[in-house]
């Protein structure tokens, strides 16, 4: 029997982003009322945060609030007024390479920001608060794959030294305050409509201009590829997933993906990770053309490799992700030649 999500409020942050976006889409079709936030900042280009709105903001269910986190009392005010059920935050400062240049815009958003959320959970009595970690926290780790039950203490870029932190509020808050949360930790997200500073977008910009792309660490880079479809999947099913209290906790040996208070956390990625290469010949065949590439050594603040362990979500959630490179980078092909109107004559 299909659940009655109709009465289910949910708020979902970053709405305007790139797994905000699709996520709104889904929620809608699946018949939440959904509420959506979004700075519609320019670190990339905002024509396509608002081209990526335009596709849902008249659904009957959907209301947008052009929002910052950072705005406390703002924040505050809208969790008064709308009384969620749900939080999903994906709002945040994204990339590895910009916190290097960029560092405060980091601790604005996804420090402070991510305060003013869990400050309107604590006082509004959110049933459940999700919330976007990444597979950057695992940072100096080595042992594959990686998983939430290892360590995660040695960051190596501010971006992920965030999403740890946010982790660590979440379960600070749940501690105090009673809150249930689920941590997510995202693999390299890609597909149509996706952010213009990942590589696929970067890549396949360049290629279709003819102009030579850079192949960090000599392309013997590795990454868990994860189409956004799966992410948001992923996403939905966790939503009723309400964590409890783990009693068989051991403070003598502590897991770091639950604890003794309603915390969890997963990882969402493919579970098979690509070198670099192998992506980008599949791009290229999709294109059609083939690409100049630039070898250049590992950048500041990048792993050489990462690999979900996602045997947690698919016996708590009762999914895997299944979406090939394949065919998830010819989508995102499909997509982005006709969102550009690239045709033959382009060449």
């Amino acid at each position: 029997m299909k659940k009655d999500t109709s009465t289910k409020t949910i708020l979902i942050t970053g709405a305007a982003g790139f797994i905000g976006f699709h996520l709104c889409r889904r929620l809608l079709e699946d018949g939440y009322q959904v509420a959506g936030i979004d700075n519609l900042n320019d670190y990339y280009d905002v024509r396509l945060k608002k081209a990526r709105l335009e596709q849902i903001q008249n659904i009957k269910n959907f209301r947008f609030f052009k929002i910052s986190l950072e705005e406390k009392d703002t924040v505050l005010n809208l969790f008064h007024s709308e009384k969620f059920d749900y939080v999903v935050n994906l709002a945040a400062q994204a990339g590895v390479r910009y916190s290097l240049i960029n560092p405060y815009a980091y601790v604005d958003s996804n420090i402070y920001g991510f305060l003013n959320i869990l400050e309107g959970c604590r006082h509004n009595k959110i049933k459940h608060l999700i919330f976007a970690s990444s597979s950057s926290v695992y940072g100096l780790n080595t042992k594959m794959p990686f998983s939430t039950h290892h360590n995660v203490d040695h960051p190596i870029s501010l971006y992920a030294a965030t999403k740890k932190a946010n982790e660590l509020m979440a379960h600070t808050y749940s501690y105090l305050y009673g809150i249930p949360v689920t941590g997510l930790r995202f693999f390299t997200v890609y597909g149509p409509w996706g952010r213009p500073d990942m590589a696929l977008f970067i890549f396949t910009k360049a290629i279709l201009d003819g102009k030579p792309i850079d192949v960090f660490n000599f392309g013997r880079m590795k990454r868990d590829f994860t189409y956004i479809d799966d992410i948001v999947e992923g996403i939905v099913r966790v939503l009723d997933k309400i964590p409890g209290s783990n009693r068989d906790w051991n403070s003598n040996n502590p897991d770091p993906s639950t604890s003794i208070v309603r915390y969890k956390l997963y990882n969402i990625g493919n579970n098979n990770p690509v070198e670099l290469m192998r992506f980008i010949e599949i791009l290229e065949d999709c294109l059609g053309k083939k690409a100049q590439k630039n070898l250049l050594p590992i950048q500041p603040g990048d792993v050489p490799e990462t690999y979900a362990d996602i045997d947690d979500l698919t016996t708590d959630a009762g999914f895997t992700p299944s979406t090939g490179i394949e065919n998830g980078i010819r989508k995102f092909v499909e997509w982005y030649k006709w969102y550009y109107k690239f045709n033959e004559t382009n060449k």
